[in-house]
């Protein structure tokens, strides 16, 4: 087995092969999943990947005597030895041959791919995105991440993650529903429950737009402060957070303020394995303030009735909730 590390120029073919199969809109998870292994395997893999999107999309927004400069400049480099390469010239001597004249274009006009994460229920995850971002996935959430030569695009479509942003020009956006959080230098807590979005920054400042006509203007929050979007309202509520609060959850500690019963159940589902269903919508109304112990959910369910007018039945895949009155 040859354990010796790769070379500048190995390392160089190897991401131009994984930027020609990406080009395919659909590409199957088993290529994504291979590719994001290839990725977090080593820093410069990474490195050198984003160093051929930034050339593609320099050569897509060239004209069109320049892209002819590139290739005529980088293809022949491809045919004969290299001394002392440099990762981004053998990456792009490599791509330009592989790819071969006026076929770059047409693969430079497909968009990146999205790459996919998800958790299961009851597991946290945690993901090194491409720039060095570290995100913490909570359970049963799913997201996407779009990266680009001038973008850094991330879609929270359900669950919670806590990002740490490597900071850089390329600006770091995430759209959770009604809500558009854009990074400022920072860390932050993003929890989406259908179109209900909490916020909850740590370090820093974020800027929050929410969506849609009529919607009041962006504002910014900085260390300690959280917003809260209620889409039944359509208003941002911004309150003091507690320090460790944001991220209280990576503790097993899920907090909620004032929040009702129905989007409680619904985070406490992403942990349990049995899940809870509220057999009359009305509980779900209740408001609820205090804290779940996701490795005690079963005693959490087992209090409720001594805070609220219901009862539980338990069964062997699931729980249900019920007025008094049933």
């Amino acid at each position: 087995m040859d354990n010796r590390p790769a070379t500048e120029r190995e390392i160089a073919r190897a991401a131009a092969d994984w930027w020609t199969r990406l080009r395919d809109p659909q590409p199957s998870a088993e290529v994504l999943a291979r590719w994001q292994a290839w990725m977090e395997a080593d820093a410069r893999h990474a490195q050198a990947f984003e160093q051929l999107n930034a050339l593609g999309e320099s050569l897509r927004a060239a004209p069109a005597p320049r892209r002819q400069e590139l290739l005529d400049e980088f293809a022949p480099r491809a045919a004969r030895p290299w001394r002392r390469p440099h990762a981004l010239a053998a990456a792009a001597a490599v791509l330009l041959a592989l790819l071969g004249g006026w076929g770059l274009y047409l693969a430079l006009d497909r968009a990146p791919p999205a790459q996919r994460y998800a958790s299961p229920v009851g597991e946290d995850r945690e993901i090194r995105l491409p720039d060095g971002t570290d995100i913490a996935l909570g359970a049963a959430s799913s997201m996407t991440a779009r990266y680009d030569a001038r973008h850094r695009d991330v879609a929270l479509a359900a669950g919670e993650a806590y990002f740490t942003v490597r900071h850089e020009p390329r600006p770091f956006v995430v759209d959770a529903g009604p809500l558009r959080i854009e990074d400022l230098g920072t860390a932050f807590n993003v929890r989406r429950t259908g179109e209900r979005v909490s916020v909850a920054v740590t370090e820093g400042r974020v800027r929050v737009s929410p969506a849609g006509a009529g919607a009041a203007g962006p504002l910014e929050l900085v260390a300690g402060q959280r917003a809260e979007y209620d889409p039944h309202g359509g208003a941002l509520r911004v309150s003091q957070l507690a320090a460790g609060e944001a991220t209280a959850w990576r503790r097993h500690q899920l907090q909620f303020v004032n929040e009702p019963l129905a989007m409680v159940i619904a985070n406490v589902n992403r942990y349990s394995r049995r899940p809870v269903q509220l057999a009359d919508p009305r509980l779900g109304r209740l408001l609820f303030t205090g804290t779940v112990n996701t490795t005690n959910i079963d005693g959490w369910i087992g209090a409720l009735p001594h805070v609220f007018p219901l009862q539980v039945s338990r069964f062997a895949d699931h729980v249900v909730l019920s007025g008094t009155g049933h």
